[in-house]
């Protein structure tokens, strides 16, 4: 999001050095006592735009910013006389703001991102090298779940019951942790997993081996496996590894930074979210069987994932990342340093040289 600088005083969000409705008499004329507050339009939209900055540019010792907390501090700032929360609040929902919410995101950052997510791309569809896939090709995206713990509470864990939720003990005994790897078949909605002890070359061996030493892999013209940079199955020495073990297997890599294209990762927060949580095991052996027998249940009704991300699709999203990086790097370079806020003028040229 491009970012809108607001700074105390006289600053406006179109970049004005003053405020029209401070100057104008008759636009001040409603906001005597007793008379209800009218606001121009002008202060609506510097109220969005603080909504949209991030608290520590405008100087607050916040991570998120809350509807008061916007009250406060465009009274603060003096671009309005007291206003209430629910003003500020309508403001806000007229555009969806929600700054009190935050979503993880992964930026691309690898500089061939798009050459290496297309193929992805292309086999989701059963598709390589511009040709549709045979019957006989299959498509395993792999991957690791590291460190899933296993926790005894030091309480029993208590069920629901009417008006209650279930009740879990905050404290607990670390009984261990496994490292699960899986693999899932992205046409037949096939899983294959298994619990080790660590994460390695070995283990990402035997669950190859797991999938591969059994039909229809094992007589298939190809078998392409989608699996990111972890340094078990890492560059060319993987790649040549696992092919003069499985002569038929393709190694295709995702892009750095880029878990969420691979699918076996949908399994996973499927996983973290009916089976893990809440996290109470008594040891690593119930941990496992839990992984395992999940695993088993899952898959007796599944279907592959409706994956409608195609490769015009992340085309389409580069283009715009690219565009918004090069109207942020102009703002940037057009905009004074003294009307950015606080010590913000060093990362906006750093951004800038990056982009």
């Amino acid at each position: 999001m491009l970012h809108a600088w607001i700074l105390p005083g006289n600053w406006s969000v179109s970049g004005a050095n003053d405020l029209p409705w401070r100057l104008c008499p008759g636009s001040r004329s409603n906001l005597g006592p007793g008379v209800p507050h009218g606001f121009p339009p002008t202060v609506a939209a510097q109220v969005k735009a603080i909504a949209c900055e991030l608290p520590y540019r405008l100087g607050l010792p916040l991570s998120r910013l809350s509807s008061a907390d916007i009250q406060h501090e465009v009274v603060k700032q003096g671009l309005v006389p007291p206003i209430s929360r629910t003003t500020v609040w309508r403001w806000l929902d007229a555009d969806a703001l929600r700054p009190w919410q935050h979503q993880s995101w992964i930026f691309p950052r690898d500089p061939d991102f798009a050459g290496k997510a297309q193929p992805i791309l292309d086999l989701y569809q059963r598709i390589w090298e511009g040709v549709p896939l045979s019957e006989n090709d299959f498509v395993i995206s792999a991957d690791e779940k590291t460190s899933v713990q296993a926790r005894r509470r030091k309480q029993p864990t208590l069920p629901p019951a009417p008006q209650r939720a279930l009740r879990l003990e905050h404290e607990y005994f670390r009984e261990g942790a496994w490292t699960y790897l899986a693999a899932w078949d992205v046409h037949r909605a096939k899983l294959f997993g298994r619990c080790e002890a660590k994460s390695g070359i070995a283990p990402t061996d035997r669950l190859v081996a797991e999938v591969m030493s059994q039909q229809p892999y094992q007589s298939a013209n190809r078998v392409f496996w989608i699996m990111d940079n972890c340094s078990a199955h890492r560059g060319q020495k993987a790649v040549q590894r696992l092919r003069s073990q499985w002569p038929n297997l393709i190694l295709v890599h995702t892009p750095i930074h880029a878990s969420w294209l691979n699918q076996i990762e949908i399994y996973f927060s499927i996983v973290q979210r009916k089976a893990l949580t809440p996290n109470d095991f008594s040891s690593l052996a119930q941990l496992q069987q839990r992984l395992l027998d999940f695993q088993k249940r899952y898959e007796s009704n599944a279907s592959p994932f409706k994956w409608t991300f195609t490769r015009n699709d992340l085309d389409n999203l580069l283009a715009k990342l690219q565009q918004k990086a090069i109207t942020l790097a102009n703002s940037a370079a057009n905009t004074p340093a003294a009307t950015l806020p606080g010590n913000c003028a060093p990362e906006v040229a750093a951004r800038t040289t990056a982009a």
